[in-house]
């Protein structure tokens, strides 16, 4: 330190550029939170859920009506409608069929017209593990006994 200043503040060309230019100093840290920020903004695509939920071991086969059609991000929903084929007289159970993404099923040759409310169809789904009516659709037959589009592969169980 000479007249009281460190090295840095008088201009030494002995200094590194980095402590020299207190504005490439601001700029650095702006760029380091400005990375940070895109780090943790992008935090929400990779914390998606887990399938543990469902029973990827069992497979249960549900013949029903389709009460509603949900072509959503980030997941498509089949609501159907699942008689009791022990009691015709008590009212059907209703179940939730989770999908994957539009953009994934329309890979697969899903179209938001591929199943409308009042359509009779036939899913085999994993069940949730709590027993309570969803699953996770592996595979879909329309009334006419065609598969409906193809069902993609989930990678993690």
């Amino acid at each position: 330190m000479r007249d009281g200043k460190p090295s840095f503040l008088r201009g030494d060309p002995r200094t590194p550029p980095v402590l020299h230019n207190p504005t490439f100093n601001h700029r650095l840290a702006l760029n380091i939170l400005v990375g940070i920020a895109a780090i943790l903004a992008a935090g929400p695509a990779f914390a998606h859920h887990s399938h543990a939920m469902f029973d990827t071991d069992k497979q249960v086969t549900l013949a029903g009506t389709v009460k509603e059609f949900q072509w959503n991000n980030p997941h498509c929903w089949i609501q159907l409608l699942v008689p009791d084929p022990n009691d015709p007289n008590a009212p059907p159970v209703e179940w939730g069929v989770e999908m994957g993404a539009p953009i994934q099923l329309v890979r697969h040759g899903w179209k938001p017209s591929s199943v409308k409310p009042g359509d009779k169809i036939t899913v085999v789904v994993n069940p949730l593990r709590d027993g309570r009516p969803a699953g996770q659709i592996v595979s879909a037959i329309g009334s006419d006994g065609k598969p409906i589009g193809a069902v993609p592969e989930t990678t993690s169980k």
